[in-house]
């Protein structure tokens, strides 16, 4: 009997251990998908609580965040805190996580290790003088890092001490570049009085748009043209608008670059999801280029997964809740990109008001939610229950709102009474925006329900991080997938 006794409470115990493990790493999930673009110093509270809390699910969440997140902030913290850790397979991880990035981001990772965690350990200058070294032995890839992040480069090889080879030490701090450096090309461009002659060093040596113009005094149509041929498909992104204002929009030839570049976006793996959206509105552009933005969009969201569960989407449309309807029509758009299951839409005060979008662009979002005003009370039940009615019957929720619920039907019994008409308990991903409470939150854990909170704070590149949460069949499967993504190794050979 006694034995019997103690292992039921063994089981217990490992049944609550296995719990509160799930709840951490739900909890570690959810802050490192949906947190903005921010201070590196405000977030590295979150990188030390989670490698202090579950080191384990840390480590595995920073090698599938390289591939599935997007905010790049997260990824310079996640290498600095792995490279700081006590925990060698976590800084192998990280030497080799490091090879990837920007100069820039090095730079980062090095700044934060030093300044905000305290120390910059024997592993962190090991893979920053192998990130050197290696770009040195690649002349074209040295030359390019030095032409566009001179200044990190310089950074990286004072703060750490590292001897720079020839090339560097005359490129970064002689001022002597070689006479077959893109350095020494751009002194020349800055000296050549012809339009002809500066267009053949940009197109040779692939001069960056930003660059270039600040060395030249007057941009002509044929340099002009030579800067968006040497443009990224993301670089033309980011200066449409600049474009826009120097003619290039205006100009037949000009324009048809830039759409063979934006064509070129779709495909483009270093392209931001959200950036071309944005870059729609920052350039007031129209026509066949928006067309062409929206496409890159589309394409870029597609990538990042698919929506196999039915879906409602509910946005908050009571007073002052105008930044939900807003945000409503982006992830209204981004998710019937990719949602192969039913998608049913509403807006909600007291009441619950279809929307059902002809389309799946932006546009089409806009024309759903014409008649769509910031007014009235708030009840987040009023669509559920709405639901109930039409027989609806869906797996998970995106709910847009500030969860100030001050009328019924309350969110708590509408949901109650949607899983006994329904027969199915949908997970909640709740968007929350303004000066939001926690009413939501505490009537799931009432009801043992899924929550995940996006904490929305106008960053609209952040959206895509939504994605992972919608894309997968179960959160468990999801934290499963996360905890089964190999680390990556450092390599003998690298030592």
């Amino acid at each position: 009997m006694i034995l019997v006794m103690y292992s039921n409470e063994k089981k217990e115990v490992e049944i609550m251990t296995q719990s509160h493990e799930q709840d951490i790493r739900v909890q570690i999930l959810d802050s490192f998908l949906t947190t903005p673009h921010r201070h590196f110093e405000e977030l590295a509270p979150l990188h030390s609580s989670a490698l202090e809390r579950d080191p384990l699910f840390y480590g595995h969440l920073a090698a599938w965040y390289f591939e599935k997140g997007s905010v790049r902030d997260h990824k310079v913290l996640f290498i600095a805190h792995l490279m700081t850790s006590e925990y060698p397979e976590f800084r192998g991880a990280a030497w080799m996580l490091l090879q990837q990035q920007a100069p820039y981001e090095v730079a980062r990772v090095l700044d934060h290790s030093k300044r905000v965690i305290g120390k910059a350990p024997r592993s962190l200058k090991s893979a920053i003088t192998r990130y050197l070294k290696t770009r040195e032995q690649n002349v074209k890839q040295f030359d390019g890092a030095a032409l566009r992040a001179r200044d990190d480069l310089k950074h990286l090889y004072a703060s750490l001490r590292i001897k720079p080879g020839p090339r560097a030490q005359a490129i970064l701090f002689d001022e002597q570049p070689p006479e077959d450096s893109p350095l020494a090309a751009l002194k020349h461009l800055a000296k050549a009085e012809s339009a002809e002659e500066q267009a053949q060093i940009i197109l040779k040596h692939k001069i960056p748009y930003t660059t270039a113009i600040g060395a030249l005094k007057e941009i002509t149509p044929a340099v002009l043209t030579m800067l968006i041929n040497a443009m990224t498909p993301q670089e033309v992104i980011n200066n449409l608008a600049a474009l826009k204002r120097r003619g290039a929009m205006d100009d037949q030839a000009m324009k048809a670059l830039v759409e063979r570049k934006l064509q070129e976006a779709q495909s483009d793996k270093r392209v931001s999801a959200f950036k071309a959206s944005v870059a729609v509105e920052a350039a007031e552009l129209s026509g066949e280029i928006a067309r062409q933005l929206e496409a890159v969009t589309e394409a870029q969201v597609k990538r990042q997964g698919k929506i196999t569960r039915p879906t409602a989407l509910l946005i908050d449309k009571s007073s002052s809740m105008h930044e939900a309807i807003d945000l409503g029509r982006q992830i209204g758009a981004m998710v019937s990109l990719i949602c192969e299951r039913d998608l049913f839409t509403y807006a909600f005060d007291t009441h619950a008001y279809p929307v059902q979008a002809q389309g799946k662009t932006l546009a089409d979002w806009e024309s759903a939610m014409l008649g769509i005003y910031a007014r009235g009370a708030t009840s987040c039940g009023a669509a559920l229950q709405a639901m109930v009615g039409e027989k609806q019957r869906i797996e998970q929720i995106i709910m847009i709102t500030d969860a100030n619920e001050n009328r019924e039907p309350w969110f708590k019994d509408a949901y109650a009474a949607y899983v006994e008409q329904m027969s199915v308990k949908p997970e909640l991903i709740l968007v929350k925006v303004g000066q939001a409470s926690e009413k939501i939150e505490a009537a799931c854990k009432a009801l043992g329900v899924v929550v995940n909170v996006f904490n929305f704070q106008g960053d609209y590149y952040a959206l895509s991080n939504l994605i992972p949460l919608l894309s997968r069949p179960s959160r468990a499967e999801l934290i499963d997938e996360i905890l089964e993504y190999p680390l990556p190794e450092r390599q003998v050979a690298h030592a």
